[in-house]
């Protein structure tokens, strides 16, 4: 009895430590496929806040929370099974998804940069925006954000994807799930974070403490830069993640020119600074999938600004 006892309590020990393992090989997938995908993140995170600019401070959370259960199930619904069915089935099919989305990613950062240098944006009308409550309106607001949530979440998930694309169905599948969750809440934490550090700084300033309003005076007047900073960051990070997936791509497919380019250039910097290699390495080959990335963005841009019938600004 006591044997048999034991032998049960071997196998529970063991499917414990095999239960344990699995969860660690879970949480270094999403890791390891969330820090790739971080450039998309940071985007995410920088294009929400503008749908909630104009509304009554009472609505910025509400409609936040709204756009992340949207996205949770863009994710988990839409884009998870979807991914899921492909490296199952059509593996193959995955890098040229991937080489598109790059190619959208460096679309959406080189058109940032033409608005950026040319003065232009689409939809822009000049006014100072309004504060509305109108139902119809937070509806049309929080649609157009899950809509734009969809492409940034597909990349993402397309992303990570590829870094677990060599693990077991069941393992891709929990990462995956792990990944949607993880980056939803921090997307939308700091995107709730950004739109109400304003109205806590005004609280700050408002205070009875001294120090207290001069740190909330300094918070309002520093956000805009703050949320200036981000939309560059986020334009940059778009343009270097784009721009390497599309050089990866290419160097899958054969065509390893490019890619060979800037990794003998990241090689020989870092050559040359001994020191910090492994940064300089890392920073010249950022930079060079940047500048590639906006080159491919600068050509699809400049494509459909001079397509037939386009409407001018």
């Amino acid at each position: 009895m006591s044997g048999g006892l034991v032998a049960l309590l071997d196998d529970v020990a063991a499917i414990t430590k095999l239960a344990a393992a699995s969860v660690d090989d879970i949480g270094a997938a999403a890791a390891r496929a969330g820090s790739k995908a971080i450039g998309v993140v940071v985007d995410d995170a920088a294009v929400t806040p503008r749908y909630v600019t104009g509304f009554t401070p009472d609505r910025e959370l509400p409609i936040i929370w709204r756009i992340a259960r949207g996205s949770l199930r863009n994710k988990v619904l839409f884009i998870l099974p979807a991914a899921l069915l492909l490296s199952q089935f059509l593996p193959g099919a995955i890098p040229p998804i991937l080489m598109l989305g790059g190619a959208y990613l460096c679309y959406e950062g080189a058109e940032k940069v033409y608005e950026a240098v040319s003065g232009h944006k689409e939809g822009h009308t000049g006014e100072e925006p309004v504060a509305l409550t109108g139902q119809a309106h937070e509806e049309q607001m929080v649609a157009g954000a899950i809509r734009t949530d969809f492409i940034l979440s597909a990349e993402i998930m397309a992303i990570s994807l590829a870094e677990v694309a060599d693990q077991t169905f069941w393992l891709r599948a929990a990462t995956l799930v792990v990944v949607a969750l993880l980056i939803t809440a921090l997307v939308y934490g700091v995107v709730g974070l950004i739109v109400k550090m304003d109205d806590f700084g005004l609280r700050l300033a408002n205070g009875a403490s001294g120090a207290g309003r001069s740190f909330g005076r300094g918070l309002v007047r520093s956000m805009p830069k703050v949320l200036a900073a981000l939309s560059v960051i986020g334009t940059a990070a778009m343009l270097w993640v784009g721009g390497h997936i599309i050089l990866v791509g290419l160097d899958d497919f054969g065509v390893g020119g490019p890619f060979d380019f800037f990794h003998g250039l990241a090689v020989t910097a870092g050559n040359a600074v001994p020191f910090a290699q492994g940064v300089t390495e890392w920073l010249v080959e950022t930079v060079g999938s940047g500048l590639f990335g906006l080159l491919v963005g600068a050509v699809i841009v400049g494509a459909l600004h001079l397509r037939p019938g386009r409407k001018a600004h």
